[in-house]
C-alpha cells in the first residue's frame, strides 16, 4: 500500500486517509463524512478545519458522488495491488424513515431500531431530534405509568435520551403540559422486578438529572413529592443504579435541597445516612463533591444534624475528607464540622472531634494554601471551642494569638 500512489484528491483532509464517504462542505472542501462529523459534532468546532472559514454544525454536507465513484474505480483498478474496493454508503437517515418508526413504538423492535440509530452517528441523531424523538420517547414513558405497565422497550427509550439531549424549549414544554413526566420516572426507579432493573433505573435518574438541572427549574423541583425521596434513598442504599446513575441521583438531590422546603424531607427519609456510607467507601472526587455539598445544605437543619451525628463514623470521615479532595470539599466540609460544632457541639461531639482529628486538621487548614474566609472560619471553630481543646497537642497557643499566617 506504501508503494501506490493514491491522488491526493481521494485523501482525507483530517484523517489523511482515503475517503470511503466525501462529503462537501458549505466552504467548498471535500472531508470524509466521519471526519467532518467528528470535528463539528464530537470535538465541536465551528470552523472549516482547512480554510479555517465559519463552519456551523447545522450547515448541509452534500455528499460528493462524483469523487466517491472515481475513488470505487481506482480502488478496483488497483484491487491486483491489494487495494479493497470502498462500500457505496448508505443512504443517510432521514426524517420520514423516524417518523415511520414513531408510528409503531408497542413494537420493542421499533424502538431498538431507533437506539441503534442514535448511538451509530451525530448526524443520525441531529435527525431523530428534528423528527421528535426526544417527546416520543418521553411519551412512552409516561404513558407506559399510566397504564401501571413495565413494557418492553422501556430500556431503549431511555437509552435513547441519553443519546439525543432534550431540547431546553421542548422540556419546559412537555413539563408544563404533562405533570405526569416526574412521577413516572420515579414510577421507574421504585419498581425492583423488571429486566436489567440496574440499566433501567440508571438512564431514568440520568434523564431526571438532564429535566431538573435546567437553571429555569425551581418549578419542577417543588413538585417533587416526600416518596421520591424515599425512593432515591432506598436505590442509593441498595447499589441498584451504576456509577453513573449514582453521579446523577447526587445531582438530583443536590438541587433538591438547595430548597428549605425539602431538606426535612430528605433527611426523614434517611439521606444522612446514606451520603456518610457513599463516602466510607471511598468513592471518586466527584462524588465526594456532591455528598458534601448536600450535607452541608441538610446539616443547616437541627433535624439533619442529629442524623449526621447519630451515624458514628460522620465526623471521622468529613474531617478525613479536608486538604485531599479538592478546595470545594474543603470548603462544604468546614462548613459542616462549623455548623456542627455550633449549634450541636455537645461535650461529647467536641470530644470526638478532637478524637478523630478534627481539631488537628482545622489547625492545617490554616497552614494551607486556602481562601482566606476559610481559615476565618476554621480559626472561628477553633476559638469557639478553645476551652475544650485547650490542651490539645496540636494547638501551640490556646489563646490562638499569631497563630494564622496569611
Amino acid at each position: 500500500m506504501d508503494e501506490i500512489e493514491v491522488p491526493q484528491y481521494f485523501i482525507c483532509p483530517i484523517s489523511l486517509q482515503i475517503m470511503k464517504d466525501p462529503v462537501t462542505a458549505i466552504t467548498g472542501i471535500t472531508y470524509d463524512r466521519e471526519s467532518i462529523e467528528q470535528w463539528l459534532f464530537t470535538n465541536k468546532n465551528t470552523t472549516c478545519p482547512v480554510s479555517n472559514q465559519p463552519l456551523p454544525r447545522d450547515s448541509d454536507l452534500t455528499p460528493n458522488h462524483t469523487l466517491r465513484r472515481l475513488i470505487q474505480a481506482w480502488c478496483t483498478q488497483n484491487a491486483s495491488l491489494g487495494i479493497v474496493r470502498i462500500p457505496t454508503p448508505k443512504s443517510p437517515l432521514n426524517k420520514i424513515q423516524v417518523l415511520k418508526l414513531l408510528k409503531d413504538l408497542n413494537d420493542p423492535k421499533s424502538l431498538l431500531q431507533l437506539e441503534l440509530l442514535a448511538a451509530e452517528s451525530e448526524r443520525n441523531k441531529k435527525c431523530l431530534l428534528e423528527a421528535g424523538v426526544p417527546r416520543a420517547m418521553i411519551m412512552f414513558i409516561v404513558n407506559c405509568y399510566k397504564k401501571g405497565q413495565i413494557q418492553k422497550g422501556l430500556e431503549e427509550a431511555l437509552s435513547i435520551l441519553q443519546f439525543v439531549k432534550i431540547p431546553r424549549e421542548e422540556c419546559a414544554i412537555l413539563l408544563k403540559d404533562n405533570d405526569q413526566i416526574l412521577d413516572s420516572l420515579a414510577w421507574l426507579l421504585s419498581h425492583d422486578e423488571m429486566e436489567n432493573s440496574i440499566a433501567v433505573k440508571s438512564h431514568a435518574v440520568q434523564v431526571l438529572k438532564k429535566i431538573i438541572s435546567k437553571d429555569d427549574m425551581c418549578r419542577v423541583l417543588e413538585r417533587l413529592k416526600p416518596s421520591f425521596f424515599e425512593t432515591m434513598v432506598k436505590i442509593l442504599g441498595h447499589h441498584a443504579i451504576t456509577q453513573q446513575g449514582v453521579n446523577a441521583a447526587l445531582h438530583v438531590l443536590l438541587r433538591a435541597s438547595s430548597m428549605t422546603r425539602h431538606r426535612i424531607t430528605m433527611v426523614e427519609a434517611g439521606l444522612v445516612h446514606e451520603l456518610i456510607e457513599i463516602e466510607l467507601m471511598e468513592p471518586e472526587k466527584r462524588i465526594t463533591e456532591l455528598t458534601l455539598a448536600i450535607l452541608f445544605h441538610l446539616c443547616s437543619c437541627a433535624n439533619g444534624r442529629a442524623k449526621f451525628l447519630s451515624h458514628e463514623g460522620s465526623i471521622a470521615v468529613v474531617t478525613e475528607r479536608i486538604l485531599k479532595v479538592s478546595a470545594s470539599v474543603d470548603d462544604r466540609a468546614v462548613f459542616v464540622l462549623s455548623q456542627v460544632s455550633k449549634f450541636s457541639g455537645t461535650t461529647m461531639v467536641l470530644q470526638e472531634m478532637l478524637r478523630v482529628g478534627t481539631v488537628a486538621k482545622l489547625c492545617m487548614v490554616l497552614q494551607a494554601d486556602r481562601a482566606k474566609y476559610l481559615k476565618d472560619k476554621a480559626m472561628e471553630i477553633l476559638k469557639g471551642h478553645s476551652e475544650v481543646w485547650a490542651n490539645s497537642p496540636c494547638i501551640p497557643n490556646t489563646s490562638f494569638g499569631g497563630y494564622v499566617k496569611y
